[in-house]
């Protein structure tokens, strides 16, 4: 018998489970307290204070007076962006760290976007200083744009690996472009994007042999040393021990791989103290599943359910190569974890009620929420055919444990009854209060934008729309 036929088993006898499933006699955990937003409210002004202490030596600096003409503008426009593109390079790293408390406080999916928001910024200021300083110093020194570069290159020390960390960025720059990250396999993005390491590293002698404000010894200098210091602990820490931490205590291994669908799989796991991971439903693991074809690839999967003390389950679609090969996993596999991560949970809502809305396999983190949201939640799952629906016996049970409304929404986007759901008024005629609840997407990116689109027609302001995203 399967973890999934003795969870099935359990749900309709009413007895406790040998897996650890729950009980159809016993109504899940009482909802998650809400979280407030005091600690990201306090890293956004610690980004903001870090960028005027980035800036502000400049300023200090800078005589009344002296910006005398146009090559003097450009001078100082090179500067401050150099100085913005070297602090801008530090939060990106930082933020790459996966330090617990970023994720906590920031969560994975936040941190996601404003990393990739933040990205662009970065190529420009990086952009912006190079072509500045080049126009600046050739005019000063009465030299073509070329003869310039070639005397940058060949006069100033540690230039070349400056102009060496501009290109890895300008090249992460364009990767992280949704139009060229979708066709990209995800271990390339992935990897390429690790080159960002790179650039820090070999930015780090150009800041303090070239930089105005860096190279003589000084508070300012000793500031910025810190602040490499500080980063490179949280990468130490984030990416290396903590991990090492949390796998040496768990030691999670394979325990069943169950076929949900014939393109989607549960994949089960144990270890040892899962009563001591601190997890919520909706959040994600970075998986790793030490056998010959998979140890070097790390992917991250939401759970599925949420935590119980004896197992962990993800749900994942058969998409390319590495999930196939998830299929053939054998029971026992070790697995290394990372994580949990993210702020895609009940405790991260504003309102008390919420509306679920999943495509396809995205119904993975959501079936896992429903155990902690509060009773009255409204879900509506958007799947191809009937044989698409996954998990449909534990979202009926949900229904009725939790007080749950799921409506199964049949057929693709373009036929009447999808897009009559799929609207304002179809959504309002489901869910009359719509603009009074946290709302919860899940599923391919053209549901998800179609379905942003909707709601933000329907009138549910932004702050209460919450999505899944995995790309870090």
């Amino acid at each position: 018998m399967t973890y999934q036929d003795t969870y099935a088993a359990g749900r309709r006898t009413g007895t406790s489970l040998p897996h650890g499933g729950r009980s159809a006699s016993f109504l899940p955990p009482p909802a998650l307290p809400r979280r407030g937003p005091g600690g990201r409210r306090a890293l956004a002004a610690l980004f903001w204070l870090g960028l005027v202490a980035a800036v502000l030596p400049w300023w200090l600096d800078t005589p009344a007076g002296s910006l005398a003409d146009t090559t003097d503008l450009r001078t100082a426009a090179g500067r401050i962006t150099g100085l913005v593109a070297g602090y801008l390079l530090l939060v990106q790293v930082a933020m790459m760290s996966r330090l617990g408390a970023l994720e906590r406080w920031v969560g994975g999916e936040r941190l996601s976007r404003l990393h990739r928001d933040l990205g662009a910024t970065l190529l420009v200021a990086v952009l912006a200083h190079l072509s500045l300083i080049v126009v600046a110093y050739a005019g000063l020194e009465k030299k073509s744009i070329l003869g310039e570069v070639g005397s940058l290159l060949r006069d100033y020390e540690d230039m070349v690996s400056a102009f060496v960390a501009a290109g890895i960025m300008v090249a992460v720059g364009f990767t992280g472009i949704r139009a060229i990250r979708t066709v990209m396999p995800y271990e390339l993005w992935y990897h390429l994007h690790l080159t960002s390491y790179a650039a820090l590293l070999l930015g780090f002698g150009h800041q303090f042999g070239n930089g105005a404000q860096l190279f003589e010894p000084g508070p300012v200098r000793t500031g910025w040393i810190a602040a490499y210091l500080l980063v490179l602990a949280a990468l130490i820490w984030g990416r290396m021990i903590a991990p090492l931490h949390f796998n040496l205590r768990h030691r999670l291994r394979v325990a069943d791989v169950v076929a949900e669908s014939p393109d989607t799989i549960s994949i089960y796991l144990t270890g040892r103290r899962l009563n001591q991971i601190d997890m919520l439903g909706g959040q994600y693991f970075r998986w790793r599943f030490l056998n010959v074809g998979g140890w070097w690839q790390s992917h991250p999967f939401s759970l599925s359910a949420a935590a119980n003390g004896r197992w962990l389950r993800l749900t994942v679609k058969v998409v390319g190569a590495h999930t196939a090969d998830l299929r053939d996993l054998r029971p026992g596999t070790r697995v290394w974890a990372e994580g949990p991560s993210g702020t895609f949970t009940a405790a991260h809502r504003t309102r008390e009620r919420a509306l679920l809305i999943a495509g396809g396999s995205g119904i993975a983190p959501l079936r896992a929420m429903l155990e902690e949201l509060p009773a009255g939640a409204a879900l509506i799952y958007r799947a191809r055919t009937a044989a698409d629906v996954l998990l449909h016996p534990e979202l009926d049970w949900l229904a009725q444990a939790r007080r749950t409304s799921v409506w199964y929404v049949i057929g693709s986007r373009n036929d009447p009854g999808p897009r009559q759901v799929m609207s304002p008024e179809g959504l309002r005629q489901l869910v009359p209060d719509v603009t009074r609840r946290d709302v919860y997407l899940c599923g391919p990116a053209g549901l998800v934008d179609e379905a942003v689109r909707v709601l933000r027609r329907t009138g549910v302001p932004r702050r209460q729309i919450h999505l899944a995203t995995f790309e870090l």
